[in-house]
């Protein structure tokens, strides 16, 4: 039985992991872009392992989406991480600003300040966490897309808006937005 047990808890533990400071400069987004884009590359030759083109593309967009947020609204630096464990990729970004994101509603009509709403859409985890300075925002992308191209469905937590050519809405994913047990909407600020 204790076999079992320790190999759950492995599965869980990072196989690879590399994390990079920002200072929260306006390049930092395609700096964060590059990096996620070489960690993935670095994941498919070291480990061999095959993953579709989508895979990179939604990880990258997810870290310049975090990270761009980060240099937006968090003054000084950020830190993203980057781990690959078990069949996921987890993106972690810290930044020194303590306050969380606060939900918007869906305004289809509203230009930009979308970032987080996509996110969400095409992450299978998501969390913000506040922590003793500042906060981390941690999102979750599978290696393999269990729907083929497309992301992971969260429109069974209910509701109907459906902005950004069918993707739900934050409001939405309640289930999703999580802070030390706590229900939190997040949207950019």
């Amino acid at each position: 039985m204790d076999t079992v047990q320790d190999n759950d808890q492995l599965k869980d533990q990072p196989l690879e992991a590399m994390s990079e400071a920002y200072e929260g400069s306006p390049r930092d987004p395609a700096r964060a872009r590059r990096t996620a884009g070489a960690f993935l590359t670095r994941l498919q030759s070291v480990h061999r392992l095959v993953m579709p083109d989508h895979t990179l593309d939604t990880v990258q967009l997810v870290v310049s989406e975090l990270v761009t947020n980060a240099c937006k609204y968090a003054s000084g630096p950020c830190l993203l991480r980057l781990e690959l464990t078990g069949d996921r990729v987890e993106m972690s970004v810290w930044d020194s600003d303590p306050v969380l994101p606060v939900a918007m509603a869906t305004d289809p009509h509203r230009a930009g300040q979308h970032g987080l709403e996509i996110v969400v859409a095409v992450c299978q985890t998501f969390e913000v966490r506040r922590e003793p300075v500042g906060k981390r925002i941690t999102a979750t992308v599978m290696l393999a897309a269990d729907t083929g191209d497309r992301p992971a469905d969260h429109s069974a937590a209910g509701g109907s808006g459906t902005p950004l050519g069918g993707l739900p809405s934050l409001a939405d994913c309640p289930e999703l937005l999580v802070s030390r047990g706590e229900h939190h909407g997040v949207a950019p600020r």
